[in-house]
């Protein structure tokens, strides 16, 4: 492992919750030894989000002074620092103000960027990010009971990450949005896969979204993995070495093998458009999960108790539903990009494809969920697709912006 390791971490965050996460995560930190190692410095970085739960700054900088003892730096992320850095791009000619909107302003892919550059600024080695409703712990299932057990994420990162440009780990939990579905009369299994296979993308293969229906929604850790120290590296498919956007760290070492996220307005898939650039990087699948608790059922792991068994997640919650409809459309609105980035040449018969399967099973959709806002789906995907080419100038512009950032920030 590398002397004077300066290791950022950072939360792209909005919620309430995120000092309970920040402080569990410290003393993981801790628990492995990482606080005490005098060649590893560990410095904090959050771009923070008010409008997302109406918080307020304090929500995020008011940490413990424990806490605080604990770690080396912190870079709270706000709009009053993000406009005085822009201010002093636009007047040193860095960057237009329409660039400074695109790759700092401009949907989730934004809080990533920033993250990015202050890390950069900051000369970090290695940058890992986290997400605010993942916990760094992994649960298993027996016959009779959930087997919990604590991961050193950053530890596991930190060992593979010098041979790699991009490290990421894996995830258990509730990492699908989709329901377990009763298939009837009404929505067959068959009208089912044909609408996941029209919204998503090529690593969401309908057999494995078959298996965590069929395990009420959740997913267990693979105990192989958990006992193994190997990394896999990562392959291309069809032009992506596909990550995720938690668990990751990325080597910032030789900032010129360093690529931004982007998305299309208020989409997501800033992961998924990363995955795009990888080609000529070496991207590693490291043995180590998180825990995601994406309906907020599990917080009380934050505080010790560990449940004997997860709830499954069911159609009859209305919450359930429109977390599943927000999916779709999240989905749905950055699939005509990524199909434009990735098979250009069957772009348009890939579109085509889309339409007849959402034709097709969108009515039995709205019928089965009682919700008529699933068709939707159908107009937000003629928007993207109309604005396919504006999107992908977008998509290389922030990769240019991110060149000329570095250039700044490195000469």
């Amino acid at each position: 492992m590398k002397k004077d390791i300066k290791l950022g971490i950072g939360f792209a965050t909005g919620r309430k919750s995120f000092q309970t996460i920040l402080k569990t995560n410290i003393y993981n930190w801790r628990e492995c030894g990482l606080t005490d190692k005098e060649n590893i410095t560990l410095n904090l970085f959050v771009a923070y989000d008010l409008k997302y739960s109406n918080t307020r700054a304090s929500d995020y900088t008011n940490m413990n002074q424990k806490l605080l003892d604990l770690i080396d730096g912190t870079c709270f992320i706000g709009s009053g620092l993000l406009q005085r850095e822009i201010e002093e791009l636009h007047s040193n000619g860095i960057l237009s103000k329409a660039e400074t909107k695109l790759f700092f302003t401009s949907g989730y892919a934004a809080k990533r960027n920033s993250i990015l550059y202050f890390a950069l600024k900051n000369h970090m080695d290695y940058l890992i990010f986290l997400d605010d409703d993942e916990y760094p712990m992994a649960v298993t299932n027996s016959r009779t009971t959930a087997l919990w057990g604590g991961q050193h994420v950053l530890m596991t990162h930190l060992r593979h990450i010098g041979n790699a440009d991009i490290t990421y780990g894996h995830h258990c939990g509730y990492i699908s949005p989709i329901p377990q579905i009763a298939f009837d009369a009404t929505l067959t299994e068959g009208d089912f896969q044909l609408f996941i296979e029209a919204i998503s993308n090529d690593i969401v293969h309908w057999e494995k979204v078959k298996a965590v229906m069929e395990n009420g929604g959740v997913t267990y850790a693979d105990k192989g993995i958990l006992i193994t120290e190997a990394a896999e590296e990562v392959k291309e498919i069809n032009g992506a070495k596909f990550i995720s956007g938690s668990n990751l760290c990325i080597n910032m070492t030789t900032p010129a093998r360093v690529h931004p996220f982007y998305n299309p307005p208020k989409a997501r898939g800033e992961d998924t458009f990363l995955s795009t650039c990888l080609s000529e990087n070496k991207v590693l699948r490291v043995p180590c999960y998180t825990f995601h608790d994406a309906f907020s059922f599990y917080r009380p792991l934050m505080n010790g108790v560990l449940p004997i068994s997860l709830q499954k997640i069911n159609t009859d919650s209305a919450a359930v539903v429109t977390r599943f409809y927000k999916a779709c459309i999240g989905w749905i609105r950055y699939k005509p990009l990524l199909l434009y980035i990735t098979n250009p040449d069957q772009y348009d018969v890939k579109i085509a494809e889309m339409r007849k399967k959402l034709s097709s099973t969108l009515p039995k959709i709205c019928k089965y969920f009682n919700n008529s806002d699933f068709m939707k789906v159908f107009d937000e995907l003629d928007y993207y697709h109309l604005n396919v080419q504006a999107h992908h100038r977008d998509f290389i512009a922030t990769q240019q912006i991110w060149i000329k950032l570095t250039k700044y920030l490195t000469t």
